[in-house]
């Protein structure tokens, strides 16, 4: 029967351990949670609209000769 003292007190750690994690969580005023969290990845850093060749011209960059032009700047070329 020594087992059972054992268990009751690595249950009582662990139920701390949760406690203290949990209103850590509480008290630390993030706005965003675990779900917004994961998906901040696949978020784009900024959106990009080009509407006309114009925009995409200044945004592009390969127009100063260092690369090779982009997608973009090949179909409006046709």
């Amino acid at each position: 029967m020594n087992v059972v003292p054992l268990t009751v007190a690595i249950s009582l750690c662990l139920v701390f351990t949760f406690v203290v994690f949990f209103l850590r969580e509480q008290w630390s005023g993030r706005v965003s949670g675990a779900e917004h969290d994961s998906l901040l990845p696949l978020a784009d850093e900024e959106p990009r609209l080009a509407t006309n060749h114009q925009a995409h011209a200044t945004a592009c960059g390969c127009h100063d000769g260092s690369r090779p032009p982009c997608a973009g700047c090949l179909k409006h070329q046709l």
